[in-house]
């Protein structure tokens, strides 16, 4: 029961982590709306760099954004693929929270290869059948009222008279700078990561105590918190017990590293899964030492969280394209750094 309730913790102290830079992130998106639609039309090279940059922010906006581009014909079908392997979706806030540096280093050669990938796509592959399912008219861009997120004159009726939403958000956080100002989270973390959590905790903190109630309920509320948080601290907490107890009762170490081709297959194949979740046992084994560096890489060029579903509402065919496109590069770029040592 004492490894349960430690791996609770553990799945509790990366879930808070990921919820705090979703907030920063859906924060910074709103506050910077329309700034990067201009950028897309420029130079293809000026596109398919733009692309990699919203596929590498954390969650899965940038992937949405692209299909919704893409399904409008603002943008070429390697563009997307750019997008859609240099994402990781939710599982890259996962990984800046278990292992920062790699995680770091692992965004900026899936962001490279994804601006490659989707040059050499369009130059090899033009999906004609794709293209005239698509609708050919302009996208119908959303004008949403513009976010004023910080209005000071409205901070002491959100600390004083707070919703029901900024109360529980509040609540949350405060009790998750608690846990890490007291050790029982974070415990075995070192100082400076320990005060840079603080830190973030603190910005999000001021972010609750500053926006108005629309984008309290609609963006932090009804998108972060309902949506993706249940299925985020699930797919971690599970993935996190059922390592534990492979990890105990059956020497797994032991098969993946005499079985290290197929266990990279695997992670290409499960790429074609629409859904955050499944990336996450890869992440899990890497963070344990049991898979190297380039199996993850592969698992991360193949998947996109749940960027591609979408596309899937749109078109299976374009869904289908780009899933067997990235998973090719997976399959290419694992095998290649696998090979070398990586």
């Amino acid at each position: 029961m004492e490894n349960i309730y430690k791996i609770f913790l553990h799945a509790i102290m990366i879930t808070g982590f990921v919820f705090i830079m979703m907030l920063v992130i859906e924060y910074i998106n709103v506050q910077s709306k329309g700034l990067w639609q201009k950028y897309l039309t420029g130079s293809k090279w000026q596109t398919y760099l733009i692309a990699g940059a919203l596929g590498a922010i954390p969650g899965c906006l940038g992937a949405f954004t692209m299909v919704t581009l893409f399904s409008h014909r603002l943008v070429s079908f390697g563009a997307l693929v750019t997008t859609m392997i240099a994402t990781s979706g939710d599982e890259a806030f996962v990984m800046f929270a278990m292992f920062p540096k790699k995680a770091l280093l692992l965004t900026t050669i899936i962001l490279v290869v994804g601006i490659l990938a989707g040059y050499i796509t369009d130059l090899l592959y033009k999906p004609k059948k794709l293209l005239q399912e698509l609708a050919p008219n302009k996208l119908p861009l959303h004008k949403d009222e513009v976010c004023n997120c910080f209005e000071k004159d409205k901070i002491w009726t959100n600390l004083f008279h707070p919703s029901m939403y900024r109360l529980t958000v509040a609540i949350i956080i405060l009790a998750l700078i608690t846990g890490v100002s007291t050790g029982l989270l974070a415990g075995g973390l070192q100082l400076y990561m320990k005060i840079s959590l603080l830190v973030a905790f603190f910005f999000a903190l001021f972010i609750v105590l500053t926006v108005p109630d629309h984008f309290m309920k609609e963006h932090i509320w009804k998108h972060i918190v309902k949506k993706h948080l249940p299925k985020i601290f699930l797919w971690i907490f599970g993935t996190l017990l059922v390592m534990h107890f492979l990890m105990v009762y059956i020497d797994v170490e032991a098969w993946i590293s005499t079985n290290m081709y197929v266990v990279l297959l695997i992670a290409v194949v499960i790429g074609i899964i629409p859904e955050s979740g499944p990336h996450l046992i890869f992440v899990t084994l890497f963070a344990q030492g049991s898979i190297p560096f380039s199996i993850l890489l592969a698992s991360s060029i193949a998947q996109d969280g749940h960027g591609m579903l979408p596309m899937l509402a749109e078109s299976r065919r374009g869904f289908l394209a780009v899933k067997v496109v990235n998973m090719i590069y997976a399959t290419i770029v694992g095998l290649t750094t696998f090979l070398l040592g990586f």
